[in-house]
């Protein structure tokens, strides 16, 4: 299993606070509390580092389609005003990510970066409508050869406290190009031009870079 890169000193950390419980507890000398501490604390160990796990995916660039942002499952299909790039309404798509699911995000089309802004916010659950707004957030407009705009905001969780976004404005980007990666708990929204064919439905799973979320 590939570990990504921005799990690499949150990993080790976790590692030595383990290892170091563990040592501490365990010249206690008490056999059923050495137990309970390395079964108790072994499996948070394994889900931090599960967590930053990077999958190595084939990549079918369809440069006339929208691939999913993230893994995770679709929470919102709605026609919404767009106010902080566009101003005006657009189709929006949104993906919820659990702490169970990869946390890569990758670029949805394939184009240059027209537009990039981080805003400061709340850490409201992401599955709620009003953290496309309210929460910490990222948003990225990508230009297609048409001079079609989309508009990516990655958007903090109650759990998660760091956004990473890797492209910057004037850089080509392909769906094969990561866009970033949001630690512990999150939600990826696009904004798509209205009348925009959409084959996802809510409640429906998706893997990043792989199902396909709309044709343009």
């Amino acid at each position: 299993m590939r570990v990504h890169k921005e799990g690499f000193l949150v990993i080790v950390i976790a590692f030595l606070i383990w290892l170091a419980l563990n040592i501490i507890v365990g010249m206690t000398g008490e056999l059923y509390f050495r137990c309970f501490t390395f079964l108790a604390s072994t499996p948070v160990l394994v889900l931090v580092i599960r967590f930053f796990r990077h999958p190595r995916r084939s990549v079918n660039l369809k440069p006339n389609s929208v691939l999913s942002p993230a893994d995770g499952q679709i929470v919102a299909i709605e026609e919404t005003m767009e106010s902080e790039y566009f101003g005006n309404r657009r189709l929006q798509v949104s993906v919820f990510m659990s702490v169970y699911n990869v946390h890569v995000n990758w670029v949805p089309v394939p184009g240059i970066i027209k537009y990039f802004k981080h805003h400061n916010g709340r850490f409201m659950a992401a599955y709620l409508p009003k953290s496309s707004t309210d929460n910490e957030r990222a948003t990225t407009v990508i230009q297609m050869t048409d001079g079609t705009e989309i508009l990516a905001r990655q958007i903090a969780g109650a759990v998660a406290k760091r956004i990473i976004t890797y492209p910057v404005v004037g850089a080509n980007v392909t769906q094969r190009n990561e866009l970033g990666f949001i630690r512990f708990g999150s939600r990826v929204d696009i904004f798509l031009p209205i009348g925009t064919k959409v084959y996802v439905e809510l409640g429906q799973l998706v893997t990043g870079s792989q199902t396909v979320i709309a044709d343009l």
